[in-house]
């Protein structure tokens, strides 16, 4: 009797160890993509390739960005306000840094961090907070509060 319960005891934790491990994160693969992400990102803005920089947000009205006392929703929103902000000489080289990332599965994760953009004589900066979902297309950013 002892044996058979002994048996079952090993055999549940078994299955419980295997589920557990299967759905777990793989939380350095997660921010090693984000991270590459990240990276295109800011080569493109440095290019001044707003297309590129926002190949990685999710084209969908249900997008929302926040930023100050205001809230966008949708892409073509985004895009039209960094083209209105950012337009001519007004790009400035970007920079991002004091990257943390929070993974919550291997499908969603969000990014802290704090962005600066760089010109001639002077410099902004602020801080962010990404959402990033895992869609058919690759990751996404499916909200973006940046102050």
């Amino acid at each position: 009797m002892k044996k058979t319960i002994l048996l079952l005891v090993i055999a549940l934790f078994v299955i419980l160890m295997t589920y557990c491990c299967e759905f777990a994160p793989d939380i350095q693969k997660v921010e090693n993509e984000i991270q590459g992400i990240l990276d295109k990102q800011k080569i493109s803005w440095n290019e001044e390739n707003i297309e590129g920089f926002m190949e990685y947000y999710w084209n969908s009205e249900k997008f929302t960005f926040q930023s100050g006392k205001k809230r966008l929703h949708g892409w073509n929103a985004l895009l039209s306000r960094y083209k209105e902000s950012y337009s001519g000489g007004k790009w400035g080289k970007l920079n991002f840094t004091d990257i943390e990332f929070k993974v919550l599965s291997n499908d969603i994760a969000y990014v802290l961090g704090r962005w600066k953009l760089l010109y001639e004589e002077t410099s902004e900066e602020g801080l962010f907070t990404i959402i990033f979902l895992r869609m058919p297309e690759g990751w996404r950013i499916i909200h973006d509060h940046t102050s």
